[in-house]
């Protein structure tokens, strides 16, 4: 727990090469109350999404057992095959990716499916790639209202949907409930264009939950850097913007988005990085700082 937060962990802060039932009883032993899985641009981890209902069952019985639920997915496996590519193919296959995205996690009782805000990622945006990407988020979110499965939006490394203020305008016109946000206060926090706090204001009755992650600003000289920055070398104000968040009345889980770097030892690398969010938390609730609109 985080305060009277739920508090959960990045399968990739853990060694690529452990068995799921090692990845559990180490986050397990760490503290976390849950796990986030990963569906990513690689073969071997979209291959879950094709697992048999047997290899399904005997993952979320090790969960069960461990005591470590997977209660959310990063589905970032849409950067390879996005919504919007001028390709036939990708597209066909990046509706059958959310589709199967949304069984997999009703079969394991996943939550929330984290979305990856790119309309394209390896070719050019144009308005015909964000127009097929809008719709098929609406087809999306008709998908997962279905199965009674939330889908949120990540907000990103790329301009596209950078800031909470940009994915409320696709809410708005997608009206559904199954349709948030989840926001990355790392990626939130790298773009000189947002004010962190006025964005967590404007989005906290889309929220469902948030990532941990620091990141490096972009600048005029600079693209920012968006993944792997020790919690306390980035830009982000995390102190700050707990504080904002437990002023707005935010009650949702957080979870802490680290990548397990060799040779270093993955769990002193996770427990570094938890025992600095609990400083800065504690920092947070021993006084309000936040602004709330």
């Amino acid at each position: 727990m985080l305060g009277k937060h739920l508090l959960g962990v990045y399968e990739k802060a853990f060694r690529a090469e452990d068995p799921w039932l090692t990845r559990f009883e180490k986050a397990k032993t760490s503290g976390f109350d849950y796990m986030e899985i990963s569906i990513d641009e690689q073969d071997s981890r979209i291959d879950r999404l094709y697992w048999s209902k047997k290899q399904r069952l005997e993952l979320f019985t090790q969960a069960f057992n461990s005591g470590m639920p997977l209660r959310s997915m990063c589905l970032s496996a849409h950067r390879r095959f996005p919504f919007g590519s001028t390709s036939p193919a990708a597209r066909e296959k990046a509706h059958e990716i959310m589709k199967r995205a949304i069984e997999f996690s009703c079969d394991l009782g996943i939550r929330v499916i984290q979305l990856a805000g790119y309309d394209v990622y390896y070719e050019p945006s144009t308005p015909m790639s964000i127009d097929r990407f809008r719709e098929a988020m609406e087809w999306s979110a008709e998908q997962a209202e279905k199965c009674q499965i939330m889908l949120a939006m990540e907000i990103m490394d790329t301009p596209f949907i950078n800031s909470i203020t940009k994915h409320l305008q696709y809410e708005e016109n997608i009206r559904s409930p199954w349709y948030k946000v989840y926001p990355d206060i790392g990626n939130l926090s790298a773009w000189p264009e947002n004010n962190p706090m006025l964005e967590l204001a404007s989005g906290i009755s889309s929220i469902v939950a948030v990532h941990l992650k620091d990141t490096k600003p972009v600048t005029r000289d600079f693209p920012g850097q968006f993944k792997k920055v020790p919690f306390g070398d980035g830009c982000v104000d995390f102190s700050g913007l707990f504080s904002q968040l437990e002023t707005l009345g935010y009650a949702g889980p957080y979870m802490m988005e680290m990548w397990h770097q060799p040779p270093e030892n993955d769990v002193r690398q996770v427990l570094e990085g938890k025992k600095y969010i609990e400083m800065q938390y504690n920092m947070a609730t021993r006084g309000s700082i936040g602004v709330s609109s």
